[in-house]
Protein backbone atom coordinates (compact mmCIF):
# COMPACT_ATOMS: atom_id res chain seq x y z
CA UNK A 1 0.00 0.00 0.00
CA UNK A 2 0.95 3.86 -0.91
CA UNK A 3 1.42 6.37 1.18
CA UNK A 4 -1.66 8.53 1.64
CA UNK A 5 -1.14 12.04 -0.44
CA UNK A 6 -0.15 15.03 1.11
CA UNK A 7 -2.67 18.43 0.25
CA UNK A 8 -0.45 21.29 1.01
CA UNK A 9 -2.02 24.66 1.25
CA UNK A 10 -1.21 26.29 -2.23
CA UNK A 11 0.39 29.83 -1.50
CA UNK A 12 2.13 28.43 1.76
CA UNK A 13 5.79 28.20 1.48
CA UNK A 14 7.54 24.70 2.53
CA UNK A 15 11.18 23.97 3.36
CA UNK A 16 12.03 20.95 1.47
CA UNK A 17 14.17 18.32 2.41
CA UNK A 18 15.41 15.01 0.42
CA UNK A 19 17.86 12.43 1.83
CA UNK A 20 19.85 9.55 -0.13
CA UNK A 21 18.84 6.47 1.26
CA UNK A 22 21.08 5.10 4.01
CA UNK A 23 23.30 8.15 3.86
CA UNK A 24 24.24 7.32 0.52
CA UNK A 25 25.27 9.95 -1.98
CA UNK A 26 22.89 11.13 -4.59
CA UNK A 27 25.55 13.05 -6.52
CA UNK A 28 29.26 11.77 -7.94
CA UNK A 29 29.56 14.22 -10.23
CA UNK A 30 29.26 17.43 -11.61
CA UNK A 31 27.17 16.19 -14.39
CA UNK A 32 24.63 14.62 -11.58
CA UNK A 33 24.71 17.71 -9.72
CA UNK A 34 23.31 19.30 -13.66
CA UNK A 35 20.88 16.99 -14.42
CA UNK A 36 19.25 16.64 -10.63
CA UNK A 37 19.27 21.02 -10.45
CA UNK A 38 17.34 20.65 -14.11
CA UNK A 39 15.10 18.12 -13.35
CA UNK A 40 14.27 19.63 -10.22
CA UNK A 41 13.77 22.85 -12.71
CA UNK A 42 11.48 21.21 -15.02
CA UNK A 43 8.98 19.76 -12.67
CA UNK A 44 8.61 22.58 -10.95
CA UNK A 45 7.72 24.43 -13.78
CA UNK A 46 5.61 21.63 -14.97
CA UNK A 47 3.56 21.35 -11.89
CA UNK A 48 3.39 25.18 -10.63
CA UNK A 49 5.64 25.26 -7.97
CA UNK A 50 7.97 28.47 -7.13
CA UNK A 51 11.34 27.82 -5.93
CA UNK A 52 13.19 30.21 -3.94
CA UNK A 53 16.38 28.60 -2.87
CA UNK A 54 18.44 25.49 -3.02
CA UNK A 55 21.48 23.46 -2.41
CA UNK A 56 22.49 20.21 -3.17
CA UNK A 57 24.90 18.59 -1.06
CA UNK A 58 26.97 15.08 -1.87
CA UNK A 59 23.96 12.55 0.06
CA UNK A 60 20.87 15.20 0.27
CA UNK A 61 19.56 18.12 -0.94
CA UNK A 62 17.16 21.46 0.28
CA UNK A 63 14.43 23.47 -1.46
CA UNK A 64 12.34 26.68 -0.03
CA UNK A 65 8.94 26.61 -2.79
CA UNK A 66 5.71 27.31 -2.69
CA UNK A 67 3.54 25.12 -4.33
CA UNK A 68 0.64 27.00 -6.48
CA UNK A 69 -2.12 24.36 -6.70
CA UNK A 70 -3.05 21.60 -3.41
CA UNK A 71 -1.42 18.74 -5.14
CA UNK A 72 1.66 20.63 -6.94
CA UNK A 73 4.78 19.67 -4.53
CA UNK A 74 3.58 16.01 -4.10
CA UNK A 75 3.36 15.91 -7.96
CA UNK A 76 6.40 17.73 -8.49
CA UNK A 77 8.93 15.89 -6.23
CA UNK A 78 7.14 12.26 -7.91
CA UNK A 79 8.48 13.37 -10.91
CA UNK A 80 11.78 14.75 -9.66
CA UNK A 81 12.43 11.45 -7.60
CA UNK A 82 11.46 9.32 -10.39
CA UNK A 83 13.56 10.78 -12.91
CA UNK A 84 16.52 11.62 -11.04
CA UNK A 85 16.90 7.51 -10.21
CA UNK A 86 16.51 6.59 -13.37
CA UNK A 87 18.93 8.62 -14.80
CA UNK A 88 21.46 7.72 -11.49
CA UNK A 89 20.60 4.46 -11.80
CA UNK A 90 21.26 4.07 -15.41
CA UNK A 91 24.96 5.82 -14.87
CA UNK A 92 25.97 4.03 -11.93
CA UNK A 93 24.59 0.53 -13.34
CA UNK A 94 22.39 -0.04 -10.03
CA UNK A 95 19.51 -0.85 -8.71
CA UNK A 96 16.47 0.35 -6.33
CA UNK A 97 15.83 3.41 -4.72
CA UNK A 98 18.07 6.50 -3.94
CA UNK A 99 16.10 7.94 -1.25
CA UNK A 100 15.24 7.30 2.36
CA UNK A 101 11.77 7.54 2.92
CA UNK A 102 9.15 10.36 1.76
CA UNK A 103 10.55 13.80 1.19
CA UNK A 104 10.06 16.21 4.29
CA UNK A 105 8.38 19.87 3.84
CA UNK A 106 8.46 22.15 6.78
CA UNK A 107 6.04 24.76 7.03
CA UNK A 108 7.16 28.60 6.85
CA UNK A 109 4.25 30.75 8.02
CA UNK A 110 6.09 33.77 8.33
CA UNK A 111 8.94 36.26 6.26
CA UNK A 112 11.02 35.73 9.45
CA UNK A 113 11.17 32.44 9.23
CA UNK A 114 11.12 32.62 5.37
CA UNK A 115 14.75 34.52 5.77
CA UNK A 116 16.47 31.79 8.62
CA UNK A 117 15.29 29.08 5.84
CA UNK A 118 16.94 30.65 3.25
CA UNK A 119 20.01 31.49 5.10
CA UNK A 120 19.98 27.94 6.54
CA UNK A 121 19.74 26.69 3.25
CA UNK A 122 22.84 28.57 1.72
CA UNK A 123 24.89 28.46 4.59
CA UNK A 124 24.48 24.23 4.40
CA UNK A 125 28.09 23.70 2.84
CA UNK A 126 29.85 26.26 5.35
CA UNK A 127 28.29 24.34 8.38
CA UNK A 128 29.20 21.11 6.54
CA UNK A 129 33.25 22.22 6.57
CA UNK A 130 33.02 21.74 2.56
CA UNK A 131 33.80 25.12 1.82
CA UNK A 132 34.69 28.35 3.71
CA UNK A 133 32.07 30.77 2.36
CA UNK A 134 28.44 29.78 0.39
CA UNK A 135 29.40 31.32 -2.62
CA UNK A 136 32.22 28.55 -3.35
CA UNK A 137 29.59 25.88 -3.34
CA UNK A 138 28.69 26.03 -6.66
CA UNK A 139 25.21 24.10 -6.35
CA UNK A 140 23.35 26.50 -4.33
CA UNK A 141 21.09 29.47 -5.30
CA UNK A 142 23.16 31.55 -3.24
CA UNK A 143 25.35 33.91 -5.46
CA UNK A 144 21.50 34.52 -6.91
CA UNK A 145 21.05 36.11 -3.60
CA UNK A 146 24.27 37.64 -2.85
CA UNK A 147 25.48 38.46 -5.96
CA UNK A 148 22.52 38.93 -8.48
CA UNK A 149 23.68 35.74 -10.49
CA UNK A 150 21.07 35.03 -13.12
CA UNK A 151 18.98 32.08 -12.64
CA UNK A 152 15.92 32.69 -14.48
CA UNK A 153 13.77 29.34 -12.80
CA UNK A 154 14.30 30.90 -9.37
CA UNK A 155 11.27 33.28 -7.93
CA UNK A 156 12.77 35.69 -4.87
CA UNK A 157 10.95 34.68 -1.53
CA UNK A 158 9.07 37.76 -0.43
CA UNK A 159 11.63 37.58 3.29
CA UNK A 160 13.93 37.93 0.97
CA UNK A 161 12.23 41.36 -1.44
CA UNK A 162 12.12 42.38 2.21
CA UNK A 163 15.47 43.10 2.57
CA UNK A 164 15.57 46.01 0.39
CA UNK A 165 14.06 48.34 -2.44
CA UNK A 166 16.77 47.79 -4.92
CA UNK A 167 18.47 44.65 -6.46
CA UNK A 168 21.89 45.96 -4.74
CA UNK A 169 20.45 46.77 -1.72
CA UNK A 170 18.95 43.45 -1.23
CA UNK A 171 22.36 41.59 -2.29
CA UNK A 172 24.12 43.66 -0.08
CA UNK A 173 21.84 42.96 3.16
CA UNK A 174 21.65 39.48 2.27
CA UNK A 175 25.81 38.86 2.06
CA UNK A 176 25.80 40.51 5.48
CA UNK A 177 23.05 38.13 7.58
CA UNK A 178 25.03 35.29 6.06
CA UNK A 179 28.06 36.73 6.72
CA UNK A 180 27.08 35.18 10.06
CA UNK A 181 26.05 31.70 11.18
CA UNK A 182 23.10 31.18 12.34
CA UNK A 183 22.66 30.91 16.35
CA UNK A 184 22.14 27.79 18.50
CA UNK A 185 18.36 28.98 18.61
CA UNK A 186 17.96 29.41 15.42
CA UNK A 187 19.17 25.93 14.00
CA UNK A 188 17.31 23.98 17.28
CA UNK A 189 14.37 25.70 15.75
CA UNK A 190 15.39 23.95 12.32
CA UNK A 191 15.67 20.77 14.11
CA UNK A 192 12.60 21.04 16.30
CA UNK A 193 10.83 21.49 13.03
CA UNK A 194 12.29 18.38 11.56
CA UNK A 195 11.25 16.32 14.34
CA UNK A 196 7.63 17.71 13.98
CA UNK A 197 7.89 17.09 10.22
CA UNK A 198 8.84 13.14 10.82
CA UNK A 199 5.48 12.98 13.27
CA UNK A 200 4.02 14.37 10.31
CA UNK A 201 4.77 12.24 7.82
CA UNK A 202 3.47 9.03 9.74
CA UNK A 203 0.27 10.01 11.36
CA UNK A 204 -0.67 14.56 11.41
CA UNK A 205 -3.51 15.98 9.62
CA UNK A 206 -2.83 20.02 10.08
CA UNK A 207 -4.31 23.42 8.68
CA UNK A 208 -0.98 23.12 6.84
CA UNK A 209 -1.74 19.73 4.66
CA UNK A 210 -4.47 16.70 4.64
CA UNK A 211 -3.66 13.46 4.38
CA UNK A 212 -5.96 11.31 1.67
CA UNK A 213 -6.22 8.01 0.46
Amino acid sequence: MGHPSRIFVPGLSLHVIRRGNNRTAIAAANEDYVVLLRTIQDAAGDYGVLVHSYVVMTNHYHLLVTPQRELALQQMMKEVGEQYVRYFNGKYDRIGTLWTGRYRALPVHDDGYGLACLRYIEQNPVRAGMVKSPEEHRWSSYRFHAFGDTVDWLSPHGAYMALGSTPPARQYAYRAICGVPLTGDELAQQRRRRRMSQVSDVSDVSDTFRQVT
